[in-house]
């Protein structure tokens, strides 16, 4: 056994951060709660109101609860959307990408271009790519015979944000795909090519599985950043046309900053990062059972 005494020295290079990020993040969290159970009529006056704009906002009757349930509806489309499309399509796109050699160098350099592309550039990019009059996009889906106008239809509108974070984020689920699939060990790949499994055998009994905890990681990471998406669909269609593309957070931001109703928008967003939070718990929940299983099939094996 070790009887070397425990250092814990190590900790004091750690407290530096821990205390940047209890006054970055512990303060700001502390005074949306502060607002949440308060109202202001101007002047800096406020007034305790409880937990008032929290049964506002869960009621659907009330305007407040309905504008609230629409764009909670809205964010959670589209990130059903998002996932339905880039999770299998970022699997597709690692499986064909090279192994080696120059073409996997240009390839991973071609793959990381639009993750390095800024968030507010990316929707003015697209703003500009869709326009019907002058953009290349907006002049071919025009030119197919199809009705196409992001700022006046709102199917336009979803197709738009959506084609436009599917080519900004698919490359990252492809990268940790293929990430995934180069830790496969090569004596799996051979195994399968001695019992003379097909391509599809080969991808659904041994690629797919190994590729879990990374699927995972990619399915909470491209949740989280659009269920949170603002920049972009704001830059575009600014939340129109009318609500069609006014995602909670866009919603979030024109209830604080546009009608100044702190109360209103501090209460959602506590609510908001509750979501969020729950959501990452369960991902969390998920992986530790990945882990766990992963962790028990070993003795298993061994024994066999």
């Amino acid at each position: 056994m070790n009887d070397r005494p425990f250092d814990n020295r190590a900790w004091l290079l750690v407290l530096p951060v821990l205390a940047i990020v209890l006054f970055s993040a512990l303060l700001p969290l502390m005074t949306v709660v502060n607002y949440s159970v308060q109202d202001s009529f101007g002047n800096n006056q406020f007034f305790w109101n409880g937990i008032g704009w929290y049964r506002e906002l869960l009621d659907p009757s009330t305007d407040l609860g309905s504008r609230f349930f629409g764009a909670l509806w809205r964010s959670l489309l589209f990130s059903a959307i998002i996932l339905a499309i880039e999770v299998p399509l970022g699997i597709a796109v690692a499986l064909c990408m090279p192994r080696d050699g120059w073409r996997l160098a240009a390839t991973l350099v071609l793959m990381a271009l639009p993750l390095l592309v800024p968030w507010n550039v990316v929707g003015t990019i697209w703003q500009v790519f869709a326009r019907g009059d002058i953009g290349l996009f907006g002049h071919v889906v025009n030119a197919l015979g199809i009705d196409y106008n992001y700022t006046a239809g709102i199917l336009s509108a979803w197709f738009t944000i959506v084609i436009m974070d599917v080519w900004h984020w698919t490359s990252l689920v492809a990268l940790l795909c293929y990430a995934g699939l180069r830790a496969i060990p090569d004596a799996f790949y051979q195994a399968a090519r001695i019992d003379g499994a097909s391509r599809l055998a080969v991808f659904r009994w041994i690629e797919l599985p190994k590729l879990r905890r990374v699927l995972v990681i990619a399915v909470l990471l491209r949740f989280m950043d659009s269920f949170m998406i603002y920049t972009e669909p704001f830059v575009v269609t600014g939340g129109g046309p009318g609500n069609a593309t006014t995602m909670l957070s866009i919603d979030l931001v024109k209830l604080a900053l546009g009608q100044f109703d702190l109360g209103k928008a501090a209460a959602m967003s506590i609510v908001f990062n509750l979501i969020i939070l729950a959501v990452c718990w369960v991902f969390y929940t998920v992986m530790t059972a990945l882990d766990a299983e992963k962790q028990a099939e070993g003795p298993a094996k061994g024994a066999e």
